[in-house]
């Protein structure tokens, strides 16, 4: 892949990154990579396929995250991702919710780095397009940079170029998915570590960051960023992308600008029967700041 793919990317996020989000993040940077939020491939399978992997044309560069552990299953739902238009797959391996690890995948998964491995070949053989991994730096106690490396490894091997790393490692009993992107501390230090032990890799930070220039500090020993919480909250830090990150030419619309071509695409969606509160949702945040 492209150095460059994964420079800036906004992270899945649940209840968050629906096509809507997007569509209005979109609107802010045209260079930022999406990703929609967690599918399991059961739901992708047995479910409304068509909902589930609906998407604006516009969104792109858009990956889809998906869940689940199960390698046959996985091949089947990263193949209708791909019919779908989608230019990623990315398993998650870092959520440590409970409702995901009574499913067996998640971040649980970083305690079968070989069945990780089985999922990417499989999904790698059934699709062209790239099939990357998000994950932690560690679950409980296992937790060493040495069982990183481990998982690291053997994924590589199975043909995973890039690795999205949240800096932090994930309590799996005893915190809520809250906590467990709060209190675990944050260890930048060993994901660029990582990728001096592996430079053939695109290793990607996620974790606390908060602005433009932690990303630009970060960018210089790391192939890309991922913000999450951050480009919900302030997302008019996104009109700034384009020109810091990528040197492209300043000139991105004001939030009026930005406010008002989202409303054309609420009136066409209103026509198509979406509600409006599941689009208004998410530009709240649009004049912080």
């Amino acid at each position: 892949m492209p150095a460059d793919t994964h420079r800036f990317c906004i992270a899945p996020m649940m209840d968050w990154s629906d096509r809507h989000c997007r569509f209005f993040w979109r609107l802010l940077s045209g260079r930022a990579r999406l990703y929609t939020e967690m599918i399991t491939s059961a739901a992708l399978i047995h479910g409304n396929t068509e909902r589930l992997l609906a998407h604006d044309s516009r969104e792109h560069p858009l990956a889809v995250q998906l869940g689940g552990s199960d390698p046959a299953q996985l091949a089947e739902a990263a193949s209708l991702c791909e019919r779908a238009g989608y230019a990623e797959v990315n398993l998650n391996v870092g959520c440590p919710s409970d409702r995901v690890q009574s499913g067996a995948f998640g971040a649980c998964l970083m305690h079968e780095p070989s069945t990780v491995a089985e999922c990417i070949v499989a999904m790698r053989n059934a699709v062209d397009i790239p099939v990357t991994i998000k994950c932690r730096l560690g679950v409980d106690d296992n937790d060493s940079y040495q069982a990183l490396c481990d998982f690291v490894g053997i994924n590589r091997d199975a043909g995973c170029e890039v690795f999205v790393v949240h800096a932090r490692k994930a309590w799996l009993k005893g915190l809520s998915p809250r906590q467990n992107r709060e209190v675990p501390p944050l260890n930048y230090p060993r994901v660029f570590q990582l990728k001096k032990d592996f430079p053939e890799l695109q290793i990607v930070l996620n974790g606390g960051l908060q602005t433009l220039e932690a990303c630009q500090s970060a960018l210089a020993r790391l192939d890309g960023v991922m913000l999450g919480r951050e480009a919900y909250q302030n997302p008019f830090l996104l009109a700034a992308v384009d020109s810091t990150l990528f040197n492209d030419k300043p000139g991105g619309l004001s939030r009026t600008e930005v406010a008002e071509s989202f409303i054309d695409y609420i009136d066409s969606e209103l026509a198509r029967g979406t509600r409006l509160n599941h689009m208004t949702r998410h530009i709240l945040g649009l004049f912080n700041g």
